[in-house]
């Protein structure tokens, strides 16, 4: 984790949020790399959950919604966390959180800590909009209740029927009494989730909760986690959400030990029937309350998690082993001289006709060994080097992040490389 940790600020990946100023807690903000890893990740998803599916749309909700919403969902009453507060110090954790309860035990050294009883603390964060009469709103907690409030405007103005998925990308934000583990629990975070609406019926319900659980895992597995790193989780009874009439969670096995990653839940009908939103069908004209089988998953978590199980240092040398398809730059073009005008010209003119199709980097710092080694340790799959011999022969040297070999080829046949990586 310290190595990932140093590395990520080092390396423009995360920052801490409005650090120069002494940061907040639980906030992080995402530098040049990170913004191409995350939206990598997104895309990714994206792809998998809506453009290769039949029957999911998209969606996009605002953050801020009627303060109603949270109400009918049952967040301002259930969406809450029992805190225990250190008589010593009253600093507070949640009442489940062992592992953080005992580290503070231990860091007043000999002295006993006595602990308060449990109180309720909700997570949704408040805000106020208006001038003079000030609304009490809440910034939404989860992104799925933007998909349960808008499910009659979505069947309406498209061709969905049941079964269907909405799917939707967006930030959330929730009052963690104990955000840590770098950007593994945080106060502001993003999610990608995938509502699919069924017809009430537990055999369907199992049917499709198991498909949705192993293609999210089989997903995590192809994009590069390690599946000696996966698990399945079930919920007991006594730890399911509100909503939840099963969950079960894809867990990564971290430093800190297995932690979740994404989360499957069967909701029933309990969010549309909050709502009152029914749904007919136009064949049969039965009307009833859709179930749900969602799929949840966090970028912040995945983003950790991917880079935890890409990372290398072997043989004195340290590099990103990222899946080409999330690594934030696809390429970088050397010049081998950078004080030679015929060898920048020829990489400028490979350079700016890469970049029409990938993010790439343009590098002429240093010696070429120096260079290798940044690419390698922010993950770029492919370096191109461009020398004297380019001139001449119109081929450049092609040298693989994983193995270190290196090839010579056409500059013509370059994107062609490149793109089989993708593969």
């Amino acid at each position: 984790m310290e190595k990932i940790i140093a590395l990520c600020k080092r390396r423009g990946f995360i920052y801490p949020s409005s650090e120069i100023y002494g940061g907040i807690t639980g906030i992080w903000d995402y530098g040049p790399l990170g913004v191409e890893l995350k939206k990598n990740i997104k895309n990714e998803w994206w792809k998998t959950m809506v453009q290769l599916q039949d029957n999911i749309v998209g969606l996009d909700a605002s953050i801020i919604m009627n303060p109603k919403v949270w109400v009918a969902s049952g967040h301002t009453q259930s969406f809450i966390d029992p805190l225990v507060e250190c008589k010593i110090c009253h600093e507070r954790f949640k009442q489940d959180a062992k592992l953080d309860i005992e580290k503070h035990e231990n860091s007043h050294n000999d002295k006993k800590v006595e602990w308060t009883l449990p109180k309720k603390f909700n997570l949704l964060v408040e805000a106020y909009l208006g001038i003079v009469e000030k609304l009490k709103i809440f910034l939404r907690g989860e992104i799925t209740q933007g998909v349960f409030v808008n499910f009659k405007n979505v069947v309406d103005s498209t061709r969905v029927k049941i079964p269907f998925g909405i799917a939707q990308i967006g930030k959330a934000f929730r009052n963690e009494i104990t955000p840590g583990n770098f950007i593994f629990r945080t106060r502001e975070f993003e999610q990608m989730e995938m509502e699919f609406f069924i017809e009430p019926d537990e055999k369907q319900a199992g049917i499709w909760f198991e498909y949705w659980k192993n293609l999210r895992i089989k997903w995590y597995k192809e994009l590069g986690i390690k599946s000696e790193n996966l698990r399945f989780r079930d919920h007991k009874e006594d730890e399911k959400a509100h909503y939840a009439k099963k969950a079960c969670d894809i867990e990564y096995h971290s430093p800190f030990g297995w932690s979740e990653l994404e989360g499957i839940h069967n909701r029933g009908d309990f969010d549309l029937s909050r709502h009152k939103i029914l749904y007919k069908d136009n064949i049969t004209e039965k009307e009833y309350y859709p179930w749900v089988i969602e799929t949840s998953g966090g970028i912040d978590r995945s983003i950790l998690f991917f880079l935890l199980d890409s990372y290398i240092f072997e043989n004195n040398r340290e590099y990103l082993k990222l899946n080409p398809k999330l690594a934030p730059i696809k390429a970088a073009v050397f010049p081998l001289l950078a004080n030679k005008p015929e060898l920048i010209k020829l990489a400028q003119e490979i350079y700016k006709d890469l970049k029409r199709y990938y993010i790439v980097s343009w590098d002429d710092r240093g010696n070429i060994g120096k260079r290798y080694a940044y690419q390698d340790e922010i993950g770029t799959p492919i370096c191109i080097t461009i020398d004297f011999d380019s001139i001449n022969d119109n081929t450049v040297t092609l040298r693989d992040r994983d193995t270190t070999k290196q090839k010579r080829v056409s500059i013509k046949d370059i994107k062609k490389n490149i793109d089989e990586i993708f593969i």
